[in-house]
């Protein structure tokens, strides 16, 4: 069983800011995703991807909002439980919770603070009968780790960013790689789309529009796939691997049966107080949640990180009285015996 104070569901940037501000209270975190690594849709979807909107930064990488933010967090020493999906809910006569992963991780905390963007993300399939019977096996959703593909065969479909990004790149990596695309135009980076076209005028990728992947063969694994274009008959392309990279759709899961209250997929709270949902003890920040006025930037969802935190220290601790000190002026104190604070005042007369 793992303990903690606050227990947060999605390590995106609202989850992990969520990390630092509680520490300010000296709160202790744990967070769970159901993706590989922290960052949610910033590391998964857009690494490379810039941001304009985030204060103080006129322009940052997502990817590196990310690493920021793990480093900002880092001294409050969090925990993580990833590659799990938060699965059930169980609340205690105390009033805590005890949150149960689909791969039976026990987590239990007064407070539960759900930051999961929005949602737990599924792929978009394409439409071919038999596909999950390679799933893992040869035909991969998402590129999690590019050596995977060192010397194979490679064919990827689709027709945005991350079909023009994986191309470009796996070509120093694979030994072919084929891009399908039931169009001629591609929707993404102007710069992504001609570095595609000076990789196939090179002969480094086989460009097949329009074009689309109908069949999947192989006995253990994918071997081979069947591809239909337009005007000409449907031919085979012998293959390692099939990348099907057509985006991914948000759903709230097992979180949408844990009786919260939902409006349009996400999850209704008090805006007017510290965002918590109809199940005291029970927080929704971020782009998961919905209130009149709500706008889905991770900027507010910097904030009500913020008001949240205050709110569950109240709750942990009914009896103490919290006096909020500006950073400048109190420090941070780390639960790893760091402490960061300004340079002190030095009292010197001037001959």
């Amino acid at each position: 069983m793992i303990k903690t104070d606050i227990l947060i569901i999605g390590a995106g940037p609202t989850g992990l800011f969520t990390v630092f501000e509680a520490g300010l209270l000296k709160l202790r975190c744990h967070l769970i995703d159901a993706l590989p690594q922290a960052g949610g849709q910033c590391s998964e979807i857009y690494p490379k991807k810039p941001i304009y909107d985030i204060p103080a930064y006129p322009e940052i990488l997502a990817g590196d909002l990310t690493d920021k933010l793990l480093e900002q967090s880092k001294q409050f020493e969090p925990g993580f439980t990833l590659g799990e999906r938060a699965e059930t809910i169980d609340k205690q006569e105390d009033g805590s919770f005890i949150v149960t992963t689909n791969k039976g991780t026990k987590h239990h905390a007064p407070v539960v603070a759900i930051a999961g963007g929005l949602g737990s993300f599924e792929p978009r399939k394409p439409p071919i009968p038999n596909i999950a019977d390679f799933e893992d096996k040869g035909v991969e959703y998402i590129i999690r780790d590019p050596e995977v593909y060192r010397n194979k065969n490679v064919v990827i479909s689709g027709g945005g960013d991350s079909a023009l990004d994986w191309s470009i790149f796996l070509t120093d990596v694979a030994a072919s790689v084929t891009l399908i695309h039931r169009r001629n135009e591609f929707r993404g980076a102007l710069d992504s789309v001609d570095k595609v076209q000076e990789l196939k005028d090179a002969g480094k990728i086989r460009l097949i529009t329009p074009a689309e992947v109908i069949g999947i063969s192989g006995k253990e694994k994918v071997t081979a796939v069947e591809v239909k274009q337009k005007d000409k008959e449907n031919f085979i392309i012998e293959t390692d691997h099939f990348i099907p990279l057509f985006g991914l759709s948000p759903k709230l899961g097992p979180i949408g049966s844990w009786g919260l209250e939902i409006e349009k997929n996400a999850i209704k709270v008090n805006n007017a107080l510290d965002y918590q949902t109809n199940i005291p003890g029970i927080y929704a920040i971020g782009d998961v949640n919905t209130y009149p006025g709500k706008l889905k930037l991770i900027l507010c969802g910097f904030h009500e990180a913020t008001l949240m935190c205050q709110s569950a220290y109240k709750r942990i601790f009914p009896d103490k009285k919290y006096v909020m000190k500006y950073t400048t002026v109190g420090g941070v104190d780390g639960f790893d015996g760091t402490r960061k604070e300004a340079p002190k005042a030095v009292i010197k007369k001037i001959e």
